[in-house]
């Protein structure tokens, strides 16, 4: 009986799934442990391999950790499509997306810091991985799309047709939805505050400022003009030293 189940454990990884029962077992790692310092041989143990096996989908520990982040944001992206089908309505589409958001970075604070957080970035490349960043690309798509439906309903002083503008609008409710769920993860809200109630004084201060979006600020009422004129690929990262981060990510 044990030989026949051994066997059948291993048909998955002959079949070309080696790379997804990696993935998955990290990220089950990520969720038990709440930390991603475990090993690439950990991993393997964990998943019934050999401690090579994952060297052949996985170069580094850094490629299997950008490849759960994708996961994550892929969980993020499909949970938002279920929380807004169905509703037409902008102003409630646009609370669905993140009351959805919060709640789901609260469900899992590990994976949502590795999928923002400076590990998969801060190690002396230019860029994150691609696999997140298509898969959070495709997620930031959902909110975008809710602004655009907004903008073309007339519910939102957005400009439809500006991308510039669509983009910066969901850029500002992207960063106040993401400012809370960190708030909320590191525990800095006063105690005696409820989740649900920061969510909807947020929504407020959001909805609001998307009806009034064509209000635009001088450059002078919101800082140093010069900085507002600096595209993102002109700001340079700080470099620290990190070198004990990078040990635990190989």
């Amino acid at each position: 009986m044990r030989s026949t189940l051994r066997h059948a454990k291993s048909q998955p990884y002959h079949h070309g799934d080696l790379r997804r029962v990696l993935i998955e077992t990290a990220l089950q790692l990520v969720t038990e442990e709440q930390d991603w310092t475990f090993s690439l041989r950990e991993v393997a143990r964990r998943a019934g391999v050999s401690h090579r096996a994952p060297y052949n989908h996985f170069p580094e520990k850094l490629d299997l950790l950008a490849a759960v982040a994708a996961v994550g944001f892929e969980r993020l992206r499909d949970a938002l499509l279920r929380a807004t089908a169905g509703i037409d309505d902008s102003e409630k589409l646009l609370a669905a997306i993140c009351r959805t958001y919060v709640l789901l970075g609260l469900e899992n604070p590990a994976l949502y810091r590795l999928m923002f957080g400076p590990v998969l970035s801060d190690t002396g490349s230019a860029d994150r991985p691609t696999v997140a960043k298509i898969a959070g690309a495709q997620a930031r798509a959902v909110l975008e799309e809710v602004v655009l439906h907004g903008a073309r309903s007339g519910a939102f002083a957005v400009a439809p047709d500006n991308p510039q503008d669509l983009a910066l609008n969901a850029i500002s409710v992207w960063s106040a939805t993401h400012g809370l769920t960190m708030l909320v993860i590191d525990r800095i809200p006063r105690a005696d505050l409820l989740v649900d109630d920061m969510i909807e004084r947020m929504l407020r201060m959001v909805v609001r400022g998307l009806r009034q979006s064509g209000a635009q600020p001088s450059r002078q009422a919101i800082g140093d003009p010069t900085m507002s004129l600096r595209p993102l690929s002109a700001l340079q990262p700080v470099r620290k030293s990190h070198a004990k981060k990078r040990k635990t990510v190989k």
